[in-house]
Formats: structure tokens, C-alpha cells, sequence
């Protein structure tokens, strides 16, 4: 209880704070190049659900651009994928500004991914309690398959994690993650670009 109420917050803090120092320069080069190729828009900001379901904004590199057809809709994700944005996306760069919402409180460094807000009206009491906690950029569920998963099986790992927070869990999911990353594993689902939004629940 004493780690899950205080020191994952501690050690939230600590290395988010080192990790950002550290990659600084990296950091600085991705936003230099997806600042070109993207015509100035380098960052992805979008509103998310948090602990407790309270929405905050979400900050990730942004990997496609913005490119539309003859009517105006945005053309499908795999062909808005730039090049640059392959590799970040390949290496999981996109995901480490989100180490400033964990300095902020608003995330974790392990935790539930933070979802879609239209998302919520969708859930059933028990996919809601991943709210329970702050939500991470990697979790249980992240290292048990990513975005090759359903999201039935997402869900359950999410919730799972919840009822089993420890140090030695976030421990195993961090170093999982950082191996999953140098392999390239469950990036997305097979033959597309991103995951199949989730639409809801057939019984609730």
C-alpha cells in the first residue's frame, strides 16, 4: 500500500526527471525534424482520461501528417505515416514526452495506457476501474502484446494490474518494455498502422 499511495509517485519523479536529461538532445532532434516534415506541427496533443477519469492532455511526438483526400478526410493512418515517423514509432521515441505528464501527476511511468475519452461510455464497471490508477506509458498489458492483442484481452491485463501494483511488477514491466523496444515487438496489428479503435462491449 505505502508503494502504490507514495513511493511509485517518488520514483515516478525521479526517473522521468533523469530519463528527459538524459535523452535531451535526442529529443531536441526528433522535434527539429518532425517540426519540417510535418509543416511545423511536431507534437500530438490530445485530451485523455486519467485517474479517476479526470481528462488531461496527452503529449507524444506526432508520426503522421495531416494529408487529406479530394473531400477533405483525412487519409487512412498507414498512408499518413511519414518516414521519420516510422522510426519513431518503430523505436517508441513518440512516447517519451509523455515523460512531462509523468512529472506532472498526470501519469505514470507504469500504469493502464490512457485511452480515448469517447472511449468511457463504452466500458463496462469493470473495464472502468483501470482508472483507478494513473494511467502509464507502458503497462501489463503492453508487455503481454501491445497492439496485438484484442481488447477484451487488454482490458483483463489492465485490470489485473491494478489489483497488483508492486515494485517488483513495475520493475519486470519496465525492463520488458525496454527489451520489447529494442526488438520492435507489437508496434501495431498485422497490416495496419495503428490498433482497431475498440467499439464497445457485445454483453455488458
Amino acid at each position: 500500500m505505502l508503494y502504490k499511495l507514495l513511493v511509485k509517485r517518488l520514483i515516478d519523479i525521479l526517473i522521468s526527471s533523469l530519463v528527459l536529461i538524459l535523452v535531451s538532445p535526442v529529443l531536441l532532434l526528433v522535434f527539429v525534424l518532425l517540426f519540417i516534415v510535418n509543416e511545423g506541427k511536431a507534437l500530438f496533443i490530445q485530451t485523455r482520461p486519467g485517474r479517476k477519469e479526470k481528462n488531461f492532455n496527452i503529449i507524444k511526438f506526432k508520426t503522421m501528417n495531416d494529408k487529406r483526400n479530394a473531400d477533405g478526410t483525412l487519409l487512412p493512418d498507414g498512408e499518413r505515416l511519414t518516414p521519420i515517423g516510422k522510426i519513431v514509432r518503430k523505436t517508441s521515441i513518440d512516447e517519451l514526452p509523455q515523460l512531462i505528464n509523468v512529472l506532472k501527476g498526470e501519469m505514470s511511468l507504469v500504469g493502464p495506457r490512457p485511452l480515448l475519452v469517447e472511449y468511457l461510455k463504452l466500458y463496462n464497471q469493470e473495464q472502468r476501474r483501470r482508472h483507478e490508477v494513473r494511467p502509464g506509458i507502458t503497462g501489463w498489458a503492453q508487455v503481454n502484446g501491445r497492439n496485438t492483442i484484442d481488447w477484451q484481452q487488454k482490458f483483463e491485463f489492465d485490470i489485473w494490474y491494478v489489483d497488483n501494483i508492486s515494485l517488483g511488477l513495475d520493475i519486470k514491466i519496465l525492463y520488458s518494455t525496454f527489451l520489447k523496444v529494442f526488438k520492435s515487438e507489437g508496434i501495431s496489428q498485422n497490416g495496419k498502422a495503428t490498433v482497431e479503435p475498440f467499439r464497445g462491449n457485445i454483453e455488458l
